[in-house]
């Protein structure tokens, strides 16, 4: 949510050639930065019992990287502005590659918390970096900074969350080293490296052959629809994510367990992600046009193509989690390969055609990709397409029924924009629940009657008071 309300802030102040510039760079910090982990964040965490001589020889790695990572990055600014043939990209490069050195000194204690399954203090990290860094973006825009204030916010978030994530953190480097240690985790690592940098590469080719063939201002409607698209799936798997990947890893000898983990993750996210992203492409309209102003107007068919993207991403997630908790990084590997293919061949029919046409392509490209997914996960755990499917399609029922009544309350006459955005909101999250309530769907039962229980020792505990 502050990412959210720092991000709505920028765009009012700012303008959608200047989200470009920084959408045009999106590709080369993405790549750079899995170098930086290279697999070993992953292998890390799936390893059952890791020495100290192997953290440390990770964070060593680690830091080496970025700054190898930022130097290379550094020389090749100049290659990058003339091929967006946009000059400041080469001043901008340079101070972005600034992020590479910070990150590196951090990654090893957010991937030893995680490992912990201590996500309190990565949230705390997050959150402080996130709501410091944007008050100083903010006042920068404000003042008249410009792109800057961009690039400036991005590298001050980095800081504050590695900063703080040291404070948090117990663990400290020891003059440890061993390329025996990081032969070994590579074996894991190196296949999780490549599948990184095939996700990176291909996720954000979108942004360089935008950038290239269309304007910078084009590109910014493009990068503001895909960031607030993403922002409700994205944050709700990460979390998810984030729990599930250590939790699976620890119960991955245990194809029962594992199998119920999964089908209740599965069950949770959809439950919350279906509704979520569909009432948010009825809302689309509305919202843009209050939250970010007029100006962003040609960013609403984008972001209501991308929520449709935005419904599969869950359960790709979830599912590429079981394969890393068992150690399958070859069948990892071997889905982004297949994947990857599907992207090119996207891009390669639908550029001609608009960047609409792009989204298209990657609302099919992402079927395709869960089908996939669950293939090579379903005969692991017994739990397959067609399980799957049968689990999340009330959920899917429900929330189609839900957006038919929201859109119809948005063809009534309001007053305002305001008004027409939360009885729609409001209408959404009510019909929802009840017809979920009305239907009796199991997992929602599940949830509904610990809500009333937590409720209800609340408002005892409050008489007695």
């Amino acid at each position: 949510m502050v990412q959210f309300a720092v991000g709505v802030v920028l765009a009012r102040i700012l303008f959608p050639e200047q989200f470009g510039l920084i959408g045009m760079l999106a590709i080369f910090i993405a790549v750079a930065q899995t170098f930086l982990d290279s697999g070993f964040g992953a292998a890390l965490i799936q390893k059952r019992d890791v020495t100290a001589t192997e953290i440390c020889s990770i964070f060593y790695f680690n830091v080496l990287a970025g700054l190898i990572s930022a130097g290379i990055l550094c020389w090749v600014a100049p290659l990058i502005a003339d091929f967006f043939k946009q000059p400041i990209l080469t001043p901008l490069t340079r101070l972005l590659s600034l992020i590479l050195v910070i990150n590196s000194f951090g990654l090893i204690q957010g991937t030893i918390l995680v490992k912990q399954i201590n996500f309190k203090a990565n949230t705390q990290a997050s959150l402080v970096a996130s709501v410091l860094s944007g008050a100083i973006g903010i006042i920068l825009a404000v003042s008249g900074f410009g792109i800057w204030s961009l690039a400036v916010q991005q590298i001050l978030s980095s800081f504050f969350r590695t900063s703080f994530l040291w404070f948090l953190s117990s663990w400290r480097p020891a003059l440890i080293f061993s390329f025996k240690s990081l032969r070994k985790l590579f074996g894991f690592g190196s296949k999780m490296l490549i599948s990184g940098l095939l996700n990176e590469i291909f996720n954000n080719c979108y942004l360089l052959v935008i950038g290239r063939l269309f304007s910078a201002t084009d590109l910014g409607f493009f990068t503001r629809a895909k960031t607030l698209g993403e922002l409700p799936s994205h944050t709700l798997s990460g979390m998810v994510g984030r729990v599930t990947f250590p939790a699976f890893s620890i119960i991955q000898n245990d194809p029962v367990r594992l199998r119920r983990g999964l089908k209740n993750a599965l069950v949770l996210l959809v439950m919350v992600n279906f509704p979520m992203m569909i009432c948010l492409l009825v809302i689309a309209r509305p919202l843009v046009l209050l939250l970010l102003t007029e100006k962003w107007a040609e960013s609403i068919p984008y972001l209501q193509l991308f929520c449709l993207v935005g419904i599969m991403f869950p359960l790709h997630l979830i599912n590429l989690n079981v394969l890393q908790a068992l150690g399958r990084s070859d069948l990892f590997l071997r889905l982004e390969l297949i994947k990857k293919f599907l992207i090119i061949i996207n891009l390669s029919i639908t550029w001609q055609w608009g960047i609409s046409a792009m989204i298209c392509g990657m609302i099919i490209t992402s079927l395709l990709s869960y089908y996939l997914n669950s293939y090579y996960t379903g005969p692991l755990v017994n739990y397959g397409i067609r399980e799957q499917f049968c689990d999340f399609a009330m959920y899917l029922i429900m929330a189609a029924l839900m957006a038919i009544a929201v859109y119809a309350v948005g063809l009534l006459p309001f007053p305002n924009l305001w008004t027409q955005l939360l009885v729609q909101i409001a209408v959404g999250m009510l019909s929802y629940l009840g017809l979920c309530r009305l239907f009796r769907l199991p997992d929602f039962m599940v949830i509904w009657q610990a809500g009333r229980n937590i409720f209800a020792s609340f408002f005892v505990k409050g008489k007695a008071a």
